[in-house]
């Protein structure tokens, strides 16, 4: 098993509150990673129908039979038992008593909200980190990591991506998609998935998704919503400031495992990807989850953004700390041309707090040059640490 990096801040905080909540799409690995920290915890499933129906009809007798604590899987499935933890927990008084997981993030923190406010940490788990995917014996060639993604079970055991990947997008649909958002039309539902697949890096404009899937602009955004609650797309909000200058206020959508998105556009093999028009678009995906992993694998919530004003002039993302901002371009060529700078020198001289300057690139080697510094992927995490430190 691929020891996670999110694991020394999940003991961190388990010690610091009653209980400790962890989020995530599924197969993320976040039972493997509770289990593995915390092997003393008593584990119990809450998608089995047996446990549900135990804990539903009869909740304090439930709870009762964990009085060393536990680990309460997949717990969104049993909202009404957060009430009765919210009781256990003031009885108790101490810290260290149950460990949730939940793989629906608006409801389940909506539930939490109303019954554990101030009485549970939150983290989110995502995919594996690029780190973890090279520790897990996966290729570090851009095509490859495109292709295959970041769910710990591919790697783990050897799956054919492809495979894996259609399997996983049918269990969420007929699974996940029915039990969150009451969606009937699931076919229409499946070509809106692709639809967005197919625009990553983009906009998030709900009009034109609608009217390509054939449904209406409330219907794309409600759909949008299910699809962020389930841990499948997330937005990057725009930058937001009171420079004199106007601003594109809209969203741009991602998925949070660049993988099933190469799936959804019909990627069969990593060869199909040297040649794709939309290779650039599936590489920035990439960039920018890696930083948001980075983020929630240290217990800080998204500090992310993108910048483009109405004349044209963009940064891919933003990455701020306590002392600045890092702009980072990102260029899915293996080659740096001179002009990759152009853009990052324009916005430092709009937003004065750029401190740093970065191209995220499809070659191997870093470099630090006059313009900025030149970051491969497979070594972002390395920058991002040392911003992180600064």
């Amino acid at each position: 098993m691929i020891e996670r990096e999110i694991a020394p801040r999940l003991v961190e905080l388990f010690r610091q509150y009653p209980f400790v909540t962890v989020t995530g799409p599924r197969q993320s690995g976040k039972t493997t990673l509770c289990r593995a920290t915390f092997p003393d915890l008593a584990y119990v499933d809450l998608d089995a129908p047996d446990e549900r129906d135990f804990a539903t009809s009869d909740p304090r007798r439930f709870l009762g039979r964990f009085g060393g604590g536990a680990i309460l899987d997949e717990v969104q499935r049993v909202p009404e038992l957060l009430s009765y933890l919210k009781v256990l927990g003031d009885e108790d008084g101490g810290n260290s008593l149950f460990v949730l997981t939940g793989s629906q993030q608006f409801g389940l923190s909506e539930a939490i909200g109303q019954s554990l406010a101030g009485r549970t940490a939150l983290l989110r788990l995502l995919p594996f980190s690029m780190d973890e995917r090279l520790r897990a014996g996966a290729s570090a060639t851009v095509d490859d990591i495109l292709h295959s993604g970041f769910y710990p079970r591919i790697h783990d055991r050897k799956l054919e991506p492809r495979q894996a990947l259609g399997d996983y997008f049918e269990t969420y649909v007929e699974r996940d998609v029915r039990r969150v958002g009451e969606i009937h039309n699931l076919s229409a539902f499946r070509r809106f998935v692709r639809l967005c697949a197919g625009r990553v890096g983009q906009l998030a404009n709900l009009t034109s998704l609608g009217a390509d899937a054939g449904v209406s602009r409330v219907t794309a955004r409600n759909w949008l919503t299910v699809l962020e609650a389930s841990y499948i797309v997330f937005q990057l909000r725009p930058f937001f400031s009171n420079i004199r200058k106007r601003l594109i206020k809209t969203p741009k959508l991602y998925f949070y495992d660049v993988g099933l998105a190469a799936y959804l556009i019909g990627i069969e093999h990593a060869g199909q990807l040297a040649t794709h028009p939309l290779r650039g678009a599936l590489f920035e995906n990439a960039v920018v989850a890696e930083a948001l992993k980075h983020r929630f694998n240290h217990g800080r919530r998204s500090n992310l953004s993108f910048f483009r004003d109405s004349r044209g002039l963009e940064c891919d993302l933003l990455y701020e700390n306590g002392d600045g901002i890092a702009a980072v371009e990102i260029k899915s060529g293996a080659t740096i041309a001179s002009d990759y700078f152009s853009a990052l020198r324009r916005v430092a001289a709009v937003l004065p707090r750029v401190t740093r300057r970065i191209v995220v690139y499809g070659g191997e080697d870093r470099q630090e040059r006059s313009d900025g510094e030149v970051v491969p992927l497979h070594r972002l995490q390395d920058t991002l640490r040392e911003i992180d430190s600064a």
